[in-house]
């Protein structure tokens, strides 16, 4: 948000992880981030990282202690569930944990997003079912099976 202007990150700068996420889709992203080429300045992104099975947690922490020799500079960010800190991911890099709470005001973190997700042309676009022209929007409700 320091930088409005600058893009979001893309889809191979981010993994979302659950526990169907397989060891193979976690060592493309860990070798996208952590083997030096061209690719300029990214910063990596795993979510939900906690929520990895055991077996891929263990590869992945295998391999990412093999690829980190290769590159020293690379710009990799972990976020997990504060609630599931003991799980294998998060004890495995519990030294580099940092407890974090969003710095900005909520109204501000959703002007930066809305600047960002909103569309230009609002002509018959699917934007034009969500609020403000947006091309994202989340749907929820507190009752479980309302066909969401």
């Amino acid at each position: 948000m320091n930088s409005p202007n600058e893009p979001l990150p893309t889809f191979d700068e981010v993994l979302l992880c659950t526990p169907q996420t397989t060891a193979e889709q976690v060592e493309l992203f860990l070798r996208r981030c952590l083997i030096p080429c061209s690719g300029g300045e990214k910063i990596y992104t795993m979510l939900y990282a906690d929520e990895l099975s055991y077996d891929v947690s263990c590869r992945a922490e295998e391999l990412f202690q093999y690829l980190q020799h290769y590159n020293s500079t690379y710009r990799l960010v972990i976020l997990c569930n504060c609630e599931r800190e003991h799980s294998y991911i998060p004890s495995v890099f519990s030294q580099y944990k940092v407890h974090m709470i969003p710095q900005r005001p909520l109204a501000e973190i959703q002007g930066y997003l809305q600047h960002h997700y909103s569309v230009a042309q609002p002509s018959s676009s699917a934007a034009s079912v969500f609020k403000d022209n947006m091309c994202v929007g989340i749907v929820s409700s507190k009752r479980a099976g309302v066909g969401k």
